[in-house]
């Protein structure tokens, strides 16, 4: 039963099924014989312990129940305790103890009392039992000094201040103590690891301030801890990697992942290799109502609470794993990758504001590398990384993000060096990126976003305001699949260094706000707004700004028209032919179609995008066309009046084009002169018959009116030139005697004199003003 120092038993029984109940009489063992040979014959109190240099350090016990207490407290010994297939009736006290190690393999134990313990080597429960039973001894360990509740029973395991000088191996062990901690183990130092591989605790882990050599590994191993910390590492510096993973012993049928019914509380814990929670099981349930005066900023339901950490590594809390409550990690500092990919994290709904429902919760982190959550699946709840940097790309591609009348993703500020990658993501909230700042491309290809917050002023799917990309903003079609905004999507004030793009995109909107597009002082290299249908809404472009644009048809076709007030341009990306006026004309009517009333800007700015490629005539015929619905506009405004706007209208642009058609003119005088010549010219007066008044003198075909001028001949060409010239005259008009039809032939002449001057005049002066 018990060996080396010990000596053999005469009669060994069969092997101790320690886990059946109280053995009978044949496995009991004293734990006052186990002890005897290592005390001193001289007295019999606590002093009595000395320091063995025997050359057999190791005190090994096998099979056997023992009965009494095991009291090592204060003992200074250079001996091993090696327990294997062993029951105890009291749980083992080593408190204060300075020994060589402590081993337990295969034993039941009602406890550990380890407060203050030395270990110089290993201390191992492997493959044990850990079952604190009614007969304790009472003690409490202090919870807090006031209230009701001033203290809780004793941990199963307590190794509060302890030091093993080695690694502290819990393998395969179960501890079943749900009414109080399982493990409590505040300040434990261990120069080597902490294995815990596929072990079971029911009742709290908790590790506060603990020091740890090498790594941390819970692989394979269940904690539960419902409604309170499962594992609380608060404050921990681990000097390896924290691993809480499948555990991959074995064939693949029996791989057992990590799991935790509880809280994995470790804010400002110190990591120097990873955090690995791939394929984890993590479930945190709801706490009951939450407090409306309370912390906007608390998760009352996180299944890991890790703020302040700083870890040189990655952080794994992918492939697999499964998350119900809140993954919380603010103003964390992750050296590596922050992968979430293929994960599945969800938070009960909140039913009133603030909703305290967020399933990724990184507020003020800083991550060195990625936020790799690629296939990251959210049935409920929010991502929030407001005011986070990365210094490498977030990558969410092939997410499916529900959070349906909320922001599902919420994401101001964020400063990303590389990429912020939304392709092909399903959304059902709004994607909120106001404020983001990539060194590369906003990539929203393919992306489905339903399901909008409404709210009192604006409501769109996608918020990008005053976004700044690197590269570009993209809202295109990815493998077959175009982007599609149920709610529209606003890019008010967003930069981009190269383009902004919406090739193929699907743009909606609400009936509340009415609006597809608002990409108002958006400013981008390249402008392509090509969507693949009309959007269903209004499209703002106002004030925005673009070296070249690309649109067709379908932006234009707008359902609630364009907003294009102050919309620059420099170039088109297909410029218009010099011979192609119906082109020209296509697009004017297309400003015209777009735009709710007369706006001259559209205009003025096509005209000038034309002029500065050389196109003259084209930019002519915009400010033409624009003069006309100006009068147009004027007209309508006008009830009295409109009549005399449409004739003055008319006469501009039939005589002069607005001043844009100046050949018109000299078409109007040179026919003008022709009708008035033959007029004249072919016909005749009575007076050259009659005789006329006595004072009139008959010149050939006509009759002078001062009788003195016998040096005038009559010229009909000179006379209708000398009518249609206002102010000036040549000497004619004045000279000649007319009545009848002739007088009143004239006197139309000079009317259209008086007219053609005052249209060309107002012309010449908007050639003079070209902006005009």
């Amino acid at each position: 039963m018990v060996v080396g120092q010990m000596g053999s038993a005469e009669q060994q029984p069969p092997p101790l099924d320690p886990f059946a109940g109280i053995p009978d009489a044949r496995y009991h063992l004293a734990a006052a014989d186990l002890l005897k040979p290592l005390l001193e014959p001289e007295t019999g109190v606590l002093q009595r312990w000395r320091k063995q240099t025997t050359n057999a350090p190791v005190v090994p016990v096998e099979n056997a129940y023992i009965t009494g207490r095991l009291d090592l407290r204060g003992a200074d010994l250079d001996c091993l305790f090696r327990f294997e297939n062993c029951r105890f009736e009291f749980a083992p006290d080593v408190r204060e103890a300075k020994l060589l190690g402590l081993v337990f393999r295969q034993c039941w134990l009602p406890g550990l009392k380890a407060r203050n313990l030395r270990s110089r080597n290993d201390v191992r429960l492997i493959r044990s039992v850990v079952q604190p039973s009614d007969s304790a001894d009472g003690e409490t360990a202090v919870q807090r000094a006031s209230g009701r509740d001033r203290g809780m029973p004793d941990a199963a395991i307590n190794l509060t201040d302890a030091v093993v000088d080695g690694s502290l191996v819990l393998t395969r062990t179960r501890i079943d103590h749900p009414q109080g901690r399982a493990i409590q183990a505040d300040r434990l130092v261990i120069t080597g690891a902490l294995l815990a591989y596929r072990m079971e605790a029911d009742g709290e882990v908790r590790l506060p301030g603990m020091r740890v050599g090498g790594n941390v590994n819970f692989s394979g191993a269940t904690l539960d801890n419902p409604s309170r910390f499962a594992l609380d590492c608060n404050g921990v510096h681990i000097g390896g990697s924290l691993l809480c993973e499948t555990d991959t012993f074995g064939d693949a049928g029996r791989r057992q992942v990590f799991t935790a019914r509880g809280v994995l509380h470790m804010p400002s814990a110190r990591v120097d290799g990873d955090v690995v929670l791939r394929g984890a099981d993590l479930h945190s349930a709801k706490r009951g109502r939450v407090d409306m005066d309370g912390d906007p900023y608390v998760d009352p339901w996180p299944s890991l609470v890790a703020d302040r950490v700083r870890i040189d590594g990655n952080v794994e809390l992918s492939d697999g794993l499964s998350a119900t409550g809140t993954l919380r990690m603010l103003n964390a500092r992750i050296g590596g990758t922050l992968r979430l990919a293929r994960a599945r994290v969800k938070v009960p709904r909140g039913e009133a504001e603030p909703f305290y429902d967020r399933a990724v919760h990184l507020d003020g982190s800083e991550i060195n590398g990625d936020i790799e959550a690629t296939g990251l699946r959210v049935p409920s709840g929010q991502i929030r990384m407001n005011d986070v940097t990365v210094g490498g790309n977030v990558l969410l591609s092939r997410t499916h993000l529900l959070h349906t009348g909320r922001d599902v993703v919420s994401a101001r500020r964020i400063k990303v060096a590389g990429n912020l990658d939304l392709s092909q993501a399903k959304v059902e909230g709004t994607l909120r990126l106001q404020g983001a700042e990539t060194g590369g491309s906003i990539d929203l290809d393919g992306a489905e976003i339903t399901g909008a917050a409404v709210r009192l002023r604006s409501s769109f799917s996608a918020d990008l305001r005053t976004a700044r990309a690197g590269r570009d903003i993209t809202l295109t079609s990815s493998h077959g699949r175009p982007f599609h905004a149920e709610a529209g999507v606003t890019m008010d004030g967003a930069v981009a260094a190269r383009r902004v793009d919406l090739t193929g995109a699907m743009l909606n909107s609400l009936p509340e706000h009415r609006v597809a597009l608002d990409a108002s002082d958006v400013r981008a290299d390249e402008f392509l707004l090509v969507p693949g249908e009309p959007p269903q809404g209004r499209v703002v472009l106002r004030h925005a700004q673009c070296q070249m644009l690309d649109d067709n048809a379908v932006l234009w076709s707008a359902t609630g028209g364009l907003d294009i007030e102050d919309f620059r341009y420099d170039v088109f990306r297909h410029p218009i032919g010099m011979q192609d006026d119906r082109a020209v004309e296509e697009r004017v009517e297309l400003l015209r179609r777009a735009m709710d009333g007369y706006q001259p800007g559209p205009f003025d700015q096509l005209a000038t995008m034309l002029r500065s490629s050389g196109n003259e005539e084209h930019a002519d015929t915009v400010l033409f066309r624009k003069q006309q619905y100006r009068y147009e506009a004027l007209a309508r405004g006008r009830r009295v009046l409109k009549p005399g706007v449409h004739l003055w209208s008319w006469l501009q642009r039939w005589m002069v084009g607005y001043g844009y058609r100046p050949i018109r003119a000299l078409g109007w005088l040179i026919g003008l002169l022709v009708v008035g010549s033959l007029w004249f010219g072919l016909g005749t007066d009575d007076c050259t018959t009659t005789g006329g008044p006595g004072y009139y003198m008959i010149h050939g075909p006509r009759c002078a009116i001062d009788q003195q001028d016998s040096g005038l001949q009559w010229n009909p060409i000179l006379y209708t030139a000398d009518l249609l010239v206002p102010i000036v005259d040549f000497g004619n008009k004045s000279r000649w005697y007319m009545h009848g039809a002739d007088k009143w032939v004239s006197d139309g002449f000079i009317a259209a004199g008086w007219i053609l001057a005052t249209t060309v005049a107002a012309g010449a002066g908007r050639m003079i003003r070209r902006d005009t």
